[in-house]
């Protein structure tokens, strides 16, 4: 009997996200943003490698990528007790009209031609510092808006939806670089956060969005949970050295197209785009993996990934790099959503909320930090190979953690 179309959608687990009333007039608002930080990933690193000094780019184009995300992980920890009775849609709000007016005077700072490094990277670090209190607003409002058995299919959707930006974004990034300059396109990424600003003042109405509750103590306790618990200490230290040993390639792909390739912006958003497609697909299918093993899925995906990623270490032609950063983008949505689905399982009911936000505090920190280590990392070894050894390392580690957890399963009784 053939399936209908109609009816395969109605009866997937995306469905109840799709038709609910609020987050209809919510996920448009949060697409063209997404499409503005897809256009960003290119953008931020070709502007630091256009205006910094020639012998010191790798210096910069770390220090720029890092600022960009790392400035958030600050906030998320100092700024805790002036914004944690916001309610998450004004979160949102508050971190999209700061991205907004931070980016937006970059390209008015380089039109009137006073745009140094130095302060690029201060208005980098400037947007980013309410965007880990942007994204929890997200993520709790999801929460609070579906059912428990939908927050599985709501977080996919949202991946989805930032897996197409990074499709989509890279290649306008490229023509506008072509047309006006990458500046221009942090123009247009600043007008998608006022697009998101006003979607989320104006789209959620104030019974929908409380603000959260008073608790006391709540990072103390989460972390507490997490030293109990082996294997909670175990998956974030593997998320935590899997996303900064991805770090360094935000720092070395940019070089290694513009100087090992001689390739224009438009080779670098072709990578990311390869990327972003392998990530939708990825998105696509993270709804229909609660059946498999998490731990060995979770582990399996860290030692895959590294292996797609060698290629562009060692040196393959420029179709097959390519293709390995489409299949590792198909890895990245699921080892999210497993190791996120590790901690609902493990964590105590009580403090899941707390040991996810302890959770979300350290791995924050990772890619950043590990942006911020690819600057020594190229200037001592080169890109390409600085992208091999992120590769191997990433292998390295999958293959450990999966033999620690095999190890540990061998002494419990």
């Amino acid at each position: 009997m053939p399936l209908k179309p109609g009816r395969t959608v109605r009866t997937s687990p995306y469905w109840p996200v799709l038709t609910h009333s609020t987050l209809r007039r919510l996920l448009p608002g949060f697409t063209v943003s997404s499409l503005g930080d897809g256009m960003a990933v290119v953008a931020v690193s070709w502007l630091a490698i256009e205006i910094a000094p020639a012998a010191e780019r790798g210096l910069w184009v770390a220090l720029a990528a890092a600022a960009y995300t790392l400035s958030g992980a600050a906030g998320a920890v100092l700024l805790g007790r002036f914004l944690r009775h916001r309610s998450p849609a004004r979160l949102v709000a508050c971190d999209a009209l700061l991205r907004a007016v931070a980016l937006g005077a970059i390209p008015v700072c380089h039109a009137l031609g006073t745009l140094s490094i130095e302060l690029y990277v201060g208005l980098l670090a400037a947007s980013s510092v309410l965007h880990s209190w942007g994204q929890a607003g997200v993520y709790t409002l999801l929460a609070r808006l579906l059912p428990e058995r939908d927050h599985l299919a709501g977080n996919a959707v949202l991946s989805a939806i930032g897996s197409l930006s990074t499709v989509f974004g890279p290649p306008l990034a490229g023509a506008l670089i072509l047309r006006g300059g990458a500046a221009t396109v942090i123009a247009v990424d600043a007008a998608t956060f006022l697009v998101l600003a006003v979607t989320f003042l104006f789209g959620v109405p104030r019974d929908e969005a409380p603000a959260p509750e008073e608790s006391g103590g709540s990072r103390a306790a989460g972390f507490a949970v997490i030293r109990r618990t082996p294997a909670l200490l175990g998956l974030l230290g593997l998320s935590f050295g899997f996303f900064c040993l991805f770090g360094p390639v935000y720092v070395a792909l940019p070089l290694y197209v513009s100087d090992g390739l001689g390739g224009p912006a438009g080779l670098l958003a072709a990578f990311y785009t390869a990327f972003g497609v392998g990530a939708v697909l990825g998105s696509v299918l993270t709804g229909y993996l609660s059946r498999l093993p998490m731990w060995p899925a979770t582990t399996g995906i860290v030692v895959a990934f590294g292996v797609f990623m060698l290629p562009t270490g060692l040196g393959a032609p420029t179709a097959v790099a390519v293709a390995g950063f489409a299949a590792a983008g198909l890895l990245w949505p699921p080892y999210a959503s497993l190791s996120t689905a590790l901690f609902q399982r493990s964590a105590p009911r009580d403090l899941l909320a707390q040991t996810l936000a302890a959770s979300s505090a350290v791995r924050v920190l990772a890619v950043p930090l590990g942006t911020a280590l690819g600057g020594p990392l190229v200037a001592g070894l080169g890109a390409r190979e600085t992208l091999l050894v992120s590769a191997a390392s990433m292998t390295v580690l999958g293959l450990a953690a999966a033999g620690a957890a095999r190890a540990r399963r061998k002494r419990r009784p």
